[in-house]
């Protein structure tokens, strides 16, 4: 894997008994724009599962295993089960946000992400949270996933993208 002197590596462990600890590394930037903000000019809380799931996806595709790509190939799908946000400080527009994540716990038919959102500037710890997702087939009964596809999710965690930032 390659690494990134700038890309940001955090062990991170929620309290004991809630989850197993993960490797979190950054996989992805995002720049806080007016539209993800409520009244108060603070992200609106809703939109932190937004940028989880690009989280997810960014994980998946440097692990060479992109989401779209695994639908395709087998039939399958990966809905969220369960989330869990917690909420530290508020980001605010214009903010430019790291976003990392980890796979710490890998089913035969299930995987948990966990999240941490830093803001760039400061490396302030925002939110961190998790998601559960069971893989299911196109009748939507709960389907084993395919080996490679959990070995994929079992490895190490990918490595970052190039520093760059969505938004505006």
């Amino acid at each position: 894997m390659s690494e990134n002197p700038g890309a940001i590596v955090y062990a991170a462990a929620m309290p004991e008994g809630e989850e197993p600890a993960a490797e979190l590394r950054e996989v992805a930037r995002v720049r806080v724009i007016y539209g993800d903000t409520d009244q108060m000019g603070m992200v609106y809380y809703g939109n932190y599962l937004r940028y989880f799931e690009i989280a997810r996806n960014e994980w998946l595709r440097a692990a060479h295993v992109p989401y779209r790509a695994f639908e395709e190939a087998h039939g399958l799908r990966l809905p969220v089960v369960e989330a869990t946000v917690r909420y530290r400080r508020p980001a605010r527009y214009d903010d430019e946000l790291a976003i990392l994540a980890g796979i710490p716990e890998v089913g035969g038919a299930s995987a948990r992400f966990v999240y941490a959102i830093r803001r760039v500037a400061d490396g302030e710890l925002l939110v961190e949270g998790h998601t559960v997702h069971a893989c299911i087939d196109d009748a939507g009964k709960v389907s084993r996933m395919p080996a490679a596809f959990r070995a994929a999710l079992s490895g190490s965690a990918p490595p970052p993208p190039p520093a760059r930032s969505s938004g505006t």
